[in-house]
């Protein structure tokens, strides 16, 4: 890698978020982190706590439920850490944040959406923060030459840079993943930590949400087959068909159904929303999510892919998908860095697709204006012509709405095409 190694280089360093939490938390009497387990949330709140409350430590808990109103005592920011194992701690800071809402009283940080839900929603008094895994930059890949916030501001900014980050490198750091605690420079270490997170989804996350797992090996298959279609729109019975094959009788939808919106509420699925433009004469679209997890390493796990398989076209075969697994997993790398760079610029991220594919892009990042720049994500080091197409096409659709567009590359330099689409290497992007 280029700076350090690229499976182990991070130690705590400085997260895209924390200038978010820096921002809001002084200003906010509360401010929920959430986010899958493993992304640092603990950590990151802990630096800004003055008093840490972990309920996930049983005699914490026990103590908490037992007197509510310790959630309420102590130097601010207090830090309820794993809110949701006793969600009616979301109904104390809302009281508390009531009969005083002076900013930076509380940071709540968690891990799932509890099944049973707080009696109040927290409207107006506590504000939520998405903390995804780490992108390239938090990694201390490279350092980043272009801006999203820039590209969003519609100034369209020069493009310039050149990175050292290859085809190999981008490959290693999406087997490496962005969960600070098992990033491993061993590959076995990095399996096996990888394994236990994802049997401790099935074995012991789900069952602390209510949902009974009866069958661990279906929701298992269903996970692999959730791999499978990563990056695509695929429907519910194709991954189904993909999770049972060689199956006569399928499960259910009330079977698996609870399996897939468990597994939400825990951050593990991360679907990304089709775009739905309310003021352009644009027909015929999908509306199907695209199916990401919540790191890519996690989809390569459970398809199995080793780096070798992956540089040579290999890759689940279970659902159809245009170019290969190894191309999903790095549009799923793009899409994670994106939504991270997207949310400190406060705007939005979806894909735009019509019904059939005739028209497709990758990423559409959206301003509260709703005008937007367009992303197209491809696994190459070379732009052609065709490859902008769906691009021209949409600026030609929306007009002045396209503030900008970028294809995103393996490549190693960052530029502007002379029809003004930049082209940027990945490592290159940052907030």
């Amino acid at each position: 890698m280029v700076k350090g190694d690229g499976a182990a280089c991070f130690a705590g360093g400085t997260r895209v978020v924390d200038a978010e939490l820096d921002e809001l938390v002084p200003a906010l009497p509360a401010l929920s982190l959430e986010g899958p387990k493993g992304v640092g949330k603990t950590s990151t709140a802990r630096r800004r706590g003055g008093t840490v409350i972990r309920l996930d430590d049983p005699g914490v808990l026990e103590i908490v439920a037992a007197q509510p109103s310790r959630l309420a005592t102590g130097t601010p920011p207090i830090v309820i850490d794993e809110w949701q194992r006793y969600p009616h701690s979301w109904d104390v800071v809302r009281r508390a944040v009531d009969e005083n809402p002076v900013g930076g009283k509380f940071i709540l940080t968690g891990s799932a959406t509890p099944t049973v839900a707080p009696t109040h929603t927290g409207a107006g008094r506590i504000v939520t923060l998405r903390m995804r895994p780490l992108t390239l930059p938090e990694r201390g890949v490279e350092t980043p030459a272009v801006s999203l916030a820039a590209l969003l501001n519609g100034e369209h900014p020069d493009v310039e840079g050149a990175t050292a980050v290859t085809l190999e490198d981008y490959t290693t750091e999406i087997l490496a993943g962005g969960f600070p605690g098992i990033r491993h420079p061993s590959g076995r270490a990095q399996r096996a930590a990888l394994d236990g997170y994802l049997e401790r989804i099935v074995d012991a996350e789900l069952s602390e949400l209510g949902v009974e797992v009866r069958r661990p090996q279906t929701l298992r298959r269903w996970l692999q087959a959730y791999a499978a279609a990563t990056a695509t729109t695929a429907s519910y019975e194709r991954i189904r068909d993909a999770a049972t094959a060689g199956e006569a009788i399928k499960p259910a939808k009330t079977t698996t159904i609870p399996y897939r919106d468990a597994l939400e509420r825990l951050w593990i699925l991360d679907p990304l929303p089709a775009w739905a433009p309310s003021s352009h004469h644009l027909s015929r679209l999908t509306f199907a999510p695209k199916h990401h997890l919540a790191d890519p390493v996690l989809a390569a796990r459970l398809a199995g892919v080793d780096a070798g398989a992956l540089l040579r076209g290999e890759g689940p075969t279970t659902v159809p998908r245009d170019g290969t697994f190894l191309g999903a997993l790095f549009e799923s790398l793009t899409t994670l860095s994106v939504r991270v760079f997207a949310q400190a610029a406060e705007a939005r991220v979806s894909h735009f697709r019509t019904k059939g594919g005739a028209r497709e892009v990758d990423l559409i990042v959206e301003r509260d204006d709703r005008r937007v720049v367009a992303v197209e994500v491809k696994l190459a080091d070379a732009v052609s012509d065709g490859d902008v197409r769906h691009l021209v096409w949409l600026a030609e659709k929306i007009g002045a709405d396209l503030v900008d567009a970028m294809v995103v590359t393996t490549g190693r330099f960052a530029y502007r095409r002379p029809d003004g689409i930049a082209v940027i290497p990945l490592a290159l992007l940052g907030a």
